[in-house]
Parts: C-alpha cells; sequence; structure tokens
C-alpha cells in the first residue's frame, strides 16, 4: 500500500481507525427515490456516486428494524458496494448476468432497473450462499429472475453469446473491507493476493463466452491489488480482441486505474475507477466497464419449456381476487408448488435451480397457500382484500414477529397485509381476527 500511494499512504492508514460507513439504497422498482424521502423516517445524505443510494448514522437509526426495509423499498449496502451495479448499463428487456451474486446487493439493483422485463439470472457457485440471494430478490418483488448455484463454465455451455449483460463481482481478498471487521483481515492473512487471482481467471473465460455481441461486462472487486485488478482486465482483454474498455463518469474523490500497475502499458486501463476509503465516504472498490463489439447474435435458443398446467379449482378461485392479469398459458405445477414462468425465459433443466420465474404458493388439501413472494411482487391495489396500516399502528410490528393480530379492517379469507400501501405478507381473517401466515424465516426477532 506504501507502494501504490505513495505520499498518500499516512491518510489510508489513519483512516483504518475510522468507522466504515453506512448506506441503503432505494428499491425504484417498488418506489421512485422522490417519494421514498418523502416517507423516509431516516436523516438520510445522497451517496454521490449512485442516485438512489443515501447515508444514514447508525447511531441515530436502524433501517433494518424499519417496517419499510421488510416491504422491500430499500436494500442496506455499503456505499461503494453500490457503484458497480450503478455502474452497469441495465435497461428493461435486457438479459442479465450476476455471475458470483450472493447475497444480493448487485443483483437486487439490477431487478430494480429492468422494472419487470427481461430476464436476470443470478448465479452464486454456493448453494448456501445462494439462499441469502433468493431471499433478497424476493423481497424485492422480482417476477423474472433464474436464481442458479453453478460453476461459471456449466452456465457457459448454455449460455453462449446470450447476455447483453454480465456483472462480475469477482471473489477477492477484500483489502477494501478491513474496516468491516476483523474477519476480513484474517482471511486475507490466510489466503493473500494469489489464491484470489487464480479463482478470477477461472471465471473470465467464461463470463467472456456468455456475453452477446455489442454487449457490457462490468468487472468490480472490493481490493486494492493491481494483480487482482489491472492486470486481470488486462487478461481479460486478451481473451478476445473485441473487447475494449468503456469509459465510466467520473465523480469528485474516484481515482482512475493506473496503467502503470499493469505490464501491458494500456492506456485504456485509466478508463477504470478506484475508490479509495481515505479520499471518499465509503470502502475501497475497483471497478471497470468492458464492451464486446458488434450486433448481438444470439446462439442460444429456446424457450422454458412451460407445460400447460391444468389449474386446480382453488388455484382458480384465489386468482378470481387478482388484478393483476397472469397467462393461464406460463403456470407450471411442480409437486405441490405453483410457479408462473414469464415469456422468453431460457431451459434450464439440468441445472441446480433454486428459483424460476415467480414462486405463486403451495397446493394443499383442496386449498392454495399463497407465497411470501407472490405478496413482495404485488401492488396493495392488485388484491381485492388489501389492508394497509400506517408504519406507526403497533399491529404492523406484532405481524412481522408472526403474532396473531386483530384486524377488524379486513374481510374474511386471505389478507393481503400492507405497511403504508406497500405489501408485507399474508395473513387470513375470520370474523376480524388475522391469522400469521407471515414466511417464519423472515420474521422480526
Amino acid at each position: 500500500m506504501q507502494d501504490l500511494l505513495g505520499d498518500e499512504y499516512p491518510l489510508y492508514e489513519a483512516c483504518l481507525d475510522e468507522p466504515m460507513h453506512h448506506g441503503l439504497r432505494v428499491n425504484t422498482g417498488k418506489i421512485s427515490v422522490d417519494d421514498f424521502l418523502k416517507i423516509a423516517p431516516f436523516e438520510l445524505t445522497p451517496v454521490p456516486w449512485c442516485a438512489n443510494g443515501f447515508y444514514y448514522d447508525e447511531n441515530k437509526c436502524q433501517p433494518s428494524k424499519h417496517p419499510y426495509y421488510y416491504a422491500g423499498l430499500y436494500y442496506i449496502q455499503e456505499p461503494s458496494a453500490m457503484t458497480p451495479a450503478s455502474v452497469l448499463p441495465v435497461e428493461p428487456g435486457n438479459r442479465v448476468l450476476d455471475l458470483c451474486a450472493a447475497p444480493g446487493g448487485k443483483s437486487t439493483e439490477l431487478c430494480a432497473k429492468l422494472m419487470g422485463q427481461g430476464i436476470l439470472v443470478s448465479n452464486d457457485i454456493s448453494a448456501t450462499r445462494a439462499k441469502a440471494l433468493l431471499k433478497n430478490l424476493e423481497l424485492f418483488g422480482s417476477t423474472n429472475s433464474l436464481i442458479i448455484s453453478e460453476a461459471p463454465y456449466k452456465l457457459s455451455e448454455r449460455f453462449s453469446g446470450y447476455f447483453d449483460r454480465i456483472l462480475i463481482d469477482a471473489p477477492c481478498s477484500g483489502e477494501g473491507m478491513f474496516r468491516k471487521g476483523r474477519a476480513m483481515i484474517t482471511a486475507w492473512e490466510q489466503n493473500g493476493n494469489e489464491t484470489f487471482v487464480d479463482i478470477q481467471k477461472s471465471i473470465l473465460p467464461e463470463a467472456v463466452k456468455m456475453l452477446a455481441k455489442g454487449g457490457y461486462l462490468l468487472y468490480s472487486t472490493c481490493t486494492f491489488s493491481p494483480l487482482e485488478n489491472e492486470r486481470e482486465i488486462e487478461y481479460l482483454l486478451s481473451l478476445d480482441d473485441s473487447l475494449s474498455i468503456e469509459s465510466i463518469p467520473q465523480v469528485p474523490g474516484f481515482d482512475c486505474g493506473h496503467p502503470d500497475w499493469g505490464e501491458t502499458g494500456n492506456k485504456d486501463l485509466s478508463k477504470c475507477i478506484r475508490l479509495w476509503p481515505h479520499r471518499l465516504r465509503g470502502e475501497g472498490h475497483f471497478v471497470c466497464l468492458v464492451k464486446k463489439a458488434g450486433t448481438p447474435e444470439v446462439s442460444y435458443a429456446g424457450d422454458y419449456p412451460v407445460a400447460r398446467a391444468k389449474l386446480p379449482e382453488e388455484v382458480c378461485a384465489f386468482l378470481s381476487h387478482m388484478k393483476r392479469p397472469f397467462d393461464p398459458a406460463r403456470f407450471e405445477i411442480s409437486g405441490e408448488k405453483l410457479y408462473y414462468i414469464p415469456n422468453e425465459f431460457p431451459a434450464v433443466r439440468g441445472l441446480r435451480i433454486l428459483r424460476c420465474g415467480l414462486y405463486m404458493g403451495e397446493l394443499k388439501k383442496k386449498r392454495f397457500e399463497p407465497s411470501q413472494a407472490l405478496a413482495m411482487a404485488l401492488d396493495s391495489d392488485e388484491y381485492d382484500n388489501a389492508v394497509s396500516l400506517p408504519a406507526d399502528d403497533e399491529r404492523v410490528l406484532r405481524y412481522l414477529k408472526g403474532e396473531t393480530i386483530e384486524l377488524e379492517e379486513a374481510q374474511n379469507g386471505f389478507v393481503l397485509f400492507c405497511v403504508d400501501g406497500y405489501p408485507l405478507g399474508w395473513g387470513k381473517c375470520a370474523n376480524g381476527t388475522m391469522k400469521n401466515k407471515y414466511l417464519a424465516g423472515w420474521r422480526l426477532l
């Protein structure tokens, strides 16, 4: 670090004794930034490099305990970590891959950018970590995600030239996160940089195979080492002559990439950006945006093979209360579970899939139990028995804790329970008493 920073090293060393900064990112798939600021119960300060990112003071508030968090209105995220997904130019309708996605911070932003159109494939090789990814995407209301746990080479066998956008938040040595906790330092002491260089080099060729012509690839790490940053970008460019580095808008406090820290002298490395914790209010990060030349020519073909399911009467009865249109040809029944598969989903049989499309609910003996994922995907006006309470109503916290509550405002039957107009989950009401159906694993402790 002394070699990299020179005269700035004392400032960097001193910043390691300062507390890390805390942030939240508004879920623009559910609420606009302007509307969120009107109802936000916390004091927030904008993050300069993320239009929907804000700092908060953890000594004054706990956003992770507020009902709005459980409504999926924002994601708790370190401010510098907001950069990669904000920089990748995702548009509704894109086919997007988040290759190393858990626990889901970047995927949730990509999901919001897609606005329910196109496809988001969120992958993590660790099935355990991918479960956290699944929860966060469902919390954000995703309906068009494939959540997969596979090695990158398994995906590249299926998705040659398929994705318009790919994000690789690569496994790295984590030097930029030392303020986050002692465990980050211990992990670095045990693994160093070279272990992760090898992992990164195994990922990049598979990503290049999956990137469509004219597509963008975003590579990021939360480390400082040129071995894992500038030199990995040089390796990436060597894999395909059609790849080139794109400029990223500069924000005060950003540093550029350093061609002299690489091995090829490629001046375009200066288009990368580096975030140093002593220069801005955030931790360490490296980000590089790469484009593949040409016009998309998708070599992968094949729609998800949905066999039209004959919906049981109890499902049809439940759907009669819904105001969102569903294509009956896109429902799939797997065992006792009902899924809704949006159009243009790829065929992924044989891969380790945690979720494909929207999990609607479970078929039980002559009854249908709607899922937590479905509740989070709806607007409050899309179900005809929805009840909304203000955030300061004590019944909201009791609901989030899994308690039975009195709810005379609701009709009998399933209730879409909301806070300030934003769904939290389901309940089942009978004569003014609502049995709690909030997912046990999501409850407020």
